[in-house]
């Protein structure tokens, strides 16, 4: 959870990009559009939804790894550049 009020305004303005993006898409399955561009509008939503899941899961992770004693910044990078990469 997001929680200095830039952040959570980061937050919402994804999600709403992504509710964008799926009435969108709705639109075009109801309107029987081809499939290519439909496809394309999933991968767009897949993609902002990793995204959005990427940027939560890193301000977790930061806030959760640093106040372990004898974290390393080096060590957090690594694991969240793993994390990401996963995401992908």
């Amino acid at each position: 959870m997001p929680h200095s009020a830039e952040d959570k305004q980061r937050a919402i303005t994804r999600l709403r990009r992504i509710r964008g993006q799926a009435e969108a898409l709705e639109r075009a399955v109801e309107a029987g559009s081809d499939c290519a561009p439909i496809l394309q509008q999933l991968a767009a939503m897949r993609g902002a939804v990793h995204g959005l899941m990427a940027d939560l899961l890193d301000g977790h992770v930061r806030e959760t790894l640093v106040a372990q004693p004898g974290a390393s910044p080096e060590a957090l990078d690594q694991t969240l550049s793993l994390i990401r990469s996963y995401l992908k």
